[in-house]
């Protein structure tokens, strides 16, 4: 048997089309629960951080009682702000592990309220500003809403 031979010519590639460019994935729109959360929560830290620098400020060219403790309480103020500025952060990108940092920041500022408001003065309305901002955050971030946003479920829909 003759095999026949066809002889096929080089074909060139097809011509180089240009890539679509490829649009990225929006985000999805997080809640407005979860954005006011976000808001309050960086709005602790911030304020946290600004009382830091000015201890520190204090500590360093003020004269206070004295300046070491002026220092180390600015150092650890700055250091306590970080907790809430990167929940707030983790809360505005809709990150699930943000939830819990920002619960504990608003825990920990009900003991500071009241202290505020058993001190008198000018202090209760800081005191009262503060507890209303960490009950806002508590009853934003448990709600449904925004907890089905980070991707929380109820225990019994095998969400983890």
């Amino acid at each position: 048997m003759s095999k026949k031979r066809t002889s096929k010519k080089p074909t060139s590639p097809p011509p180089a089309r240009a890539a679509a460019p490829v649009a990225p994935e929006a985000p999805e729109a997080l809640p407005g629960r979860l954005t006011a959360a976000a808001a309050l929560t960086a709005l602790e830290g911030l304020a946290l951080a600004g009382l830091g620098v000015y201890m520190l400020f204090v500590g360093i060219a003020g004269d206070p009682d004295s300046a070491q403790q002026a220092e180390t309480g600015g150092l650890t103020l700055l250091g306590l702000a970080a907790l809430p500025l990167i929940a707030a952060r983790g809360l505005r990108l809709g990150r699930r592990w943000s939830r819990g940092p920002a619960l504990i920041t608003q825990l920990m500022a009900m003991p500071v309220a009241w202290t505020l408001w058993t001190t008198g003065g000018a202090m209760i309305a800081a005191a009262v500003a503060l507890a209303l901002a960490a009950v806002a955050v508590v009853v934003l971030l448990v709600n449904p809403t925004a907890t089905e946003a980070l991707g929380i479920g109820p225990a019994g829909d095998g969400a983890r």
